[in-house]
């Protein structure tokens, strides 16, 4: 059930791995984050705004352009920004735990299916 804030994670995680169909999207995903990650350690470290600031916005780069080249789509984010923050997440630490290509085959979207 959708609330005043969006859909529901669980209503929201299907529309958000279409949106992610493209195995090299999930790529760039993947590295954005880890991008942030470790930038926003270091900002923290060095106490640098000006470091998460960087970090922040190359890591959009790097899934924007996952969208808008890859994809040819708009990033969810633009509709769904809370969802779609916890959805990289997610996809983030799915990826790290191998198990995201069971969500995607269960969804018909494996690496052997059509975009």
């Amino acid at each position: 059930m959708a609330s005043l804030l969006g859909p529901s994670m669980r209503e929201f995680w299907p529309l958000y791995l279409r949106a992610h169909r493209q195995p090299l999207t999930r790529r760039l995903h993947f590295i954005g984050t880890t991008n942030l990650l470790v930038l926003l350690a270091l900002a923290a470290w060095r106490r640098s705004p000006l470091i998460a600031v960087v970090a922040v916005v190359s890591s959009y780069a790097f899934a924007w352009f996952g969208h808008f080249v890859v994809e040819r789509n708009v990033p969810t984010t633009f509709r769904h920004p809370w969802q779609s923050t916890l959805g990289d997440l997610i996809m983030y630490a799915r990826i790290w735990s191998g198990t995201l290509n069971d969500d995607l085959e269960r969804l018909g979207l494996g690496e052997e299916s059509p975009p």
